[in-house]
């Protein structure tokens, strides 16, 4: 659903530039509260995972594939702020590097990609944890349900920006029409990637994912007639200690898996994937909304097109591009969350322990 330059009108784009810079700030704050020194990792892994998952288009109708958003992946590993920021990370990769997804219109599919998949999605996952039984299944099928809201909800969002700032005279019921029902079937698609992933990470470190935080018990010793939270003796804030302890993956391994994972699907699997055009770009070709696309401006990047320029082979081509975007992207967002985390640390020493040391 990567809106290119051409499709929103100046002004419209612009709003929505702000509307994303915005949430970007606020994300931001609200990430410090998110990461810790065991989550920051994961995070950077999660946007390199939806770049390299995003490259597996897959069929859902004549003619037409889907790939995945990942808003509602990634907030419900690791917080929708931090998920906000993984997408738009992603996002900005794809815009620069790869020519994918206009540099004019980097505001609307930040706010329609990153912000509205995000919002809706935890929105919903939260009202569903609260009320289904509390367990792993039940993080599994609220990942699940929460997803495919979130696809045709962004296919609406974006059905009101064109109807807002749209270049082209298409009847906005036509438009509404078409993306609202090719982005439920692709919607599918997403929830079984995000329910698959999110319940092969609670099996092995629920403690690591942000939604699956309600199956953490607190354990609570009585001192002195009273009950306190335990001391936590693996770094883990008293209080938010799992019992029994349900890790059996390390934090290292999980993040070489996911890692090794990611660059197998970018730089393997990717050439497996459908090539049939996505659910926006079958609409603007079928309605017209795709009249005025202007050409992006970097359709020369050596990487353009998620290819490495000058390399023949279009297999080797695609994959050594999709290496390079995993590796961009993980280095990118590692950057990004490592520098929220310790502006959150500097924030949480207090003048008195300065003045102490």
């Amino acid at each position: 659903m990567h809106v290119p330059d051409g499709f929103i009108n100046a002004p419209t784009s612009a709003v929505t530039g702000v509307v994303a810079a915005g949430a970007i700030a606020v994300s931001l704050r609200g990430a410090r509260r998110e990461l810790d020194d065991r989550t920051a990792p994961l995070a950077g892994l999660v946007a390199a995972f939806i770049f390299a998952v995003q490259m597996l288009n897959f069929p859902v109708a004549a003619g037409t594939s889907g790939h995945l958003l990942g808003g509602a992946l990634a907030a419900i590993l690791v917080g929708p702020y931090t998920g906000v920021l993984c997408v738009s990370v992603v996002l900005l990769m794809q815009g620069i590097l790869f020519a994918d997804g206009g540099l004019t219109a980097l505001g609307v599919n930040i706010t329609d990609m990153a912000i509205v998949t995000t919002v809706v999605s935890y929105a919903v996952f939260r009202g569903l944890v609260k009320v289904l039984p509390r367990g792993r299944r039940s993080i599994t099928v609220a990942s699940f349900v929460a997803a495919v809201l979130s696809v045709p909800a962004a296919a609406v969002a974006f059905t009101l920006i064109y109807w807002i700032g749209g270049t082209t005279d298409v009847a906005i019921g036509k438009v509404a029409t078409a993306m609202i029902g090719v982005h439920v079937l692709i919607g599918i698609g997403e929830a079984v990637i995000t329910a698959l992933t999110v319940g092969a990470v609670v099996a092995v470190r629920p403690d690591l994912v942000h939604g699956a935080r309600d199956l953490r018990q607190k354990l609570r010793l009585r001192v002195h007639g009273e009950l306190v939270d335990a001391p936590a003796a693996d770094g883990t804030p008293a209080g938010a200690r799992t019992a029994p302890v349900a890790a059996r993956t390390s934090r290292r391994t999980l993040w070489v898996t996911g890692l090794v994972t990611s660059l197998v699907l970018a730089g393997f699997v990717s050439f497996y994937a459908s090539a049939n055009p996505d659910g926006l770009e079958k609409v603007a070709a079928d309605k017209g909304i795709d009249k005025k696309t202007e050409e992006h401006a970097s359709s020369d990047s050596p990487l353009a097109d998620y290819g490495v320029k000058d390399v023949t082979n279009a297999r080797l081509s695609g994959g050594l591009a999709g290496v390079i975007g995993v590796g961009t992207t993980v280095v990118a967002g590692s950057a990004v969350f490592w520098a929220v985390r310790r502006r959150r640390t500097g924030d949480d020493v207090s003048p008195t322990a300065v003045e102490n040391v």
